[in-house]
């Protein structure tokens, strides 16, 4: 079956940066999270290097490794298990094969040399090359392999093994010994070179390992399955066409298939082959078993020529590796010269994705203005963009806009080596610090504000970019590290539950991402912190009623009042006269909480609304600043919605349209990856603003002391006049929150001009801990001027292992 008819798109990386490792075969690869890591194999001498490759950044790099380190060595045995890397045996020179067991923590690059009880009945594995070894829970399955019989190592006297062995590990790190399983029906035949993998449906939940292929003097291509729950060995029948017989080949399980790419294979009856190559061929055929069903699929035949080099070439004793629904292939050799006695290695790393990404998370405001959102959503692994669409309540004028430039330019670089990602749930902001006080403007509109985390903890983070090598904690590789490792800082987005509905109100508003650790007594860097900021025409803020109530807590009383606040979107939102944002929205729902005011633009009809979704335009990143959209030809809103699979459109050729102040605009977003355009994300809701209000208060400082902390900040960098006041909030514990976990309740601990405050031992004894991301208390502050509160800054006061101060 030829590629583009299986629908597959292969694509070569070749931008990549770093010291790229030599071309090898016999080498093997894991995955943690986005980066791959290879070590081993051999190519005029056997390789001892760990290479890292980035998948997000393109970039190789070559980690400081410490500890017991491993001679190098080829036809392992090499798995992971969370961050850490088991490797057993392999062939360490000609002829001489290991049994020793290595581990490597790969949060810390740290090797050591571990050693298993043995068996209680029976003799440990023997020296093996060309083995599986294979993990499932806390267990990893040795199976066969080749070992030497001489003992020596010039004198080769090959015996093909299958045996199986049960390596049970320790939490974390360490094992704890070899077993020799009873298993029920016929073991497979000794092999070398084959192929397992590990695979558990979901609906019935009984683990199975697959062998496939393999060496014993001739290569072979059944298929064994062990029930691991049962121990039993059986045959599967399979349907469709069996691959050809093969070894040194790779399989890996994606979803619910097995994918075979590579491996010696017979050379085929009518081929041209000159005398000394001898009937084995390299391939590049590729397959598939459905696990489910254990059908065979071809999707690249192994006589299928390729000309235009858009496929990999023939190839054995590869690596493969999936990193999320995406299947890297890398090196391997593509052939043996006999005439001249040496291998021909390749050299290129392509990749696959086997199918469309998924939907997205819901678009996220992170703060709007009269005529502009910033805007972001949660990564998608393994994807090449994302298509960002909006449609409005109002009608779009037909002739408006401005003449397009190409692919907007309005992406920004997000901070994608975020532990959390930013998450905002438009809420709402008190009007005034006392609740029985009436708001002077009740018809603005609300909208959200950023979100914010500080971290201290730079000097934990993994950095694997350039030659920069810092340690990570112990036994984990933190969210930081695994993604684009461009902020050494550690200040991160944050996961928040919901948001004081907020806008900037200057033509530069910055807010400070911060997130402290309950175990950390420094002050927070001013200077290391993340500014957002927003550069376009003056912004604006909403005021909207809260519900409030008051509550006398534990020594949480400020000025003898203490508010207690409760934000949620839906109920300020039928009680108001304004419309409330919402990210709640689902696919083809409206939010007509703003219906009770008559909107300043006649709405479009509900089905032309329907229909009218546009291009925002292409984003690499998953952050975008919207100040405009394309407009689509007449001829294409008769279509009821851009399908997933149509084409981009040539954004040169359409016209652009601004965003117009207070309008509610809805936004949804796609990822593309090789397979095209996946599905949209559930759709959410944000409203532009109107100028008037003050920024958020910057740079907040927190400093940890035995019995309280000290929450400082600076003014806004638009006040848009005089600031009156600064509140600040803790959320706390409640009731309503086993109701609703994602509504905090907030009470109001600092009233005053000052920018800073103290929170007592007593204050922080009823504060609610956040576990939407990681442990955190949650701490906003706004300040006031002459029109009322803007928007708040949100501070995340990480907890740690500790979890909730109790």
């Amino acid at each position: 079956m030829a590629a583009a008819a299986a629908g597959l798109s292969w694509r070569r990386v070749s931008s990549f940066t770093g010291p790229v490792p030599r071309s090898r075969h016999g080498h093997r690869a894991v995955a943690i999270r986005e980066l791959v890591i290879i070590f081993g194999g051999g190519n005029e001498g056997i390789a001892d290097e760990l290479h890292v490759y980035n998948t997000v950044t393109n970039q190789w790099f070559l980690p400081a490794v410490r500890g017991d380190i491993p001679p190098g060595c080829a036809a392992h045995g090499f798995v992971c298990d969370g961050t850490r890397i088991l490797v057993f045996g392999g062939m360490v020179e000609y002829g001489r094969y290991s049994n020793d067991l290595y581990e490597l923590q790969a949060s810390r690059w740290l090797w050591k040399k571990v050693k298993p009880q043995a068996p209680s009945t029976g003799s440990p594995p023997c020296p093996r090359l060309g083995h599986s070894f294979s993990l499932y829970g806390n267990k990893c399955y040795l199976f066969g392999g080749l070992a030497n019989e001489s003992e020596d190592s010039n004198n080769n006297v090959p015996r093909y093994l299958n045996d199986f062995y049960e390596l049970e590990l320790q939490h974390g790190s360490g094992v704890v010994g070899w077993s020799i399983p009873v298993t029920k029906g016929i073991l497979p035949s000794p092999r070398e070179s084959h192929t397992a993998i590990v695979y558990c449906r979901k609906d019935l939940g009984s683990p199975k390992m697959y062998i496939f292929g393999g060496m014993c003097g001739c290569r072979l291509n059944d298929l064994w399955e062990l029930d691991i729950e049962t121990m039993t060995w059986s045959r599967p029948e399979t349907k469709g066409t069996v691959p050809l017989p093969r070894s040194l080949h790779t399989a890996n399980v994606i979803g619910n298939k097995m994918y075979v790419f590579g491996g010696w294979v017979p050379q085929s009856a009518g081929g041209e082959i000159s005398a000394h190559d001898g009937e084995w061929k390299c391939t590049g055929s590729f397959s598939y078993l459905n696990l489910d069903t254990t059908e065979w699929i071809g999707l690249i035949s192994d006589c299928q020529e390729d000309k235009s080099n858009s496929l990999p070439g023939p190839r054995a004793g590869h690596c493969a590796v999936a990193v999320g629904t995406r299947l890297y292939i890398w090196s391997g050799r593509d052939g043996y010269r006999k005439a001249w006695n040496n291998q021909v290695c390749c050299k290129d790393l392509w990749y696959l994705d086997t199918e469309k990404p998924p939907a997205p998370s819901q678009v996220q405001l992170i703060r709007a203005t009269t005529n502009s959102f910033q805007v972001k959503w949660d990564e998608v692994p393994t994807v090449e963009g994302y298509l960002l669409q909006l449609h409005a309540d109002s009608p779009v004028p037909s002739g408006a806009g401005t003449p397009g430039t190409g692919v907007p330019e309005t992406s920004m670089q997000s901070s994608q080596g975020s532990g959390s990602s930013l998450h905002q749930t438009p809420q709402s902001l008190p009007s005034v610090p006392y609740p029985e006080l009436k708001m002077d403007h009740p018809s603005q509109t609300n909208n959200v504000i950023p979100n914010v985390q500080v971290s201290l903890s730079s000097n934990s983070l993994l950095k694997v970019e350039g030659k920069e090598k810092v340690a990570a904690p112990e036994n984990k590789i933190t969210q930081e590290t695994m993604k684009n490792h461009a902020d050494a800082t550690g200040f991160k987005d944050s996961n928040a539950p919901s948001l004081l509905p907020v806008c900037t109100s200057s033509p530069q508003t910055s807010a400070n991402l911060g997130e402290l650790h309950d175990s950390d007594k420094r002050t927070v860097n001013p200077d290391a912190s993340v500014s957002s900021t927003v550069s376009s025409t003056q912004s604006m803020v909403t005021q909207q009623a809260v519900k409030t109530e008051s509550s006398s807590t534990n020594g949480a009383v400020v000025k003898d009042e203490t508010s207690l606040t409760t934000f949620n979107s839906k109920s300020e939102a039928a009680e108001t006269a304004c419309a409330m944002p919402s990210t709640r929205v689902s696919p083809g729902q409206t939010n007509d909480s703003h219906s009770s005011k008559p909107p300043q633009r006649q709405m479009a009809p509900a089905k032309a609304r329907d229909r009218q979704w546009y291009d925002v335009g292409i984003f690499k990143n998953s952050s975008a600043v919207v100040s405009q959209f394309y407009l689509l030809p007449e001829e294409t809103l008769s279509i009821s919605n851009k399908m997933e699979s149509a084409n981009v459109p040539d954004y040169r050729l359409l016209k652009k349209q601004d965003l117009f102040p207070g309008t509610v605009y809805r936004f949804r977003v796609a990822a593309i990856n090789g397979c095209g355009v996946g599905p949209f994300s559930k759709i959410s809701e944000f409203k532009t603003c109107i100028p008037g209000f003050p920024g958020a208060p910057s740079t907040v400082k927190i400093t940890k002391s035995v019995d309280c902390i000290h929450l400082s900040w600076e003014p806004p960098a638009s006040p848009s006049g005089n600031i009156l006041e600064y509140s600040a909030y803790l959320a706390i514990r409640s009731t309503q929150l086993q109701e609703n976990p994602s509504q905090l309740v907030f009470m109001r601990i600092y009233c005053g001009l000052k920018t800073s405050c103290i929170v007592t031992g007593a204050q922080l004894s009823n504060a609610h801990v956040d576990y939407t991301s990681r442990p955190a208390i949650v701490f906003r502050i706004s300040a006031k001027n002459e029109r009322g509160y803007g928007p708040a800054t949100q501070v995340r006061w990480l907890q740690g292992k500790a979890g909730a101060r109790r």
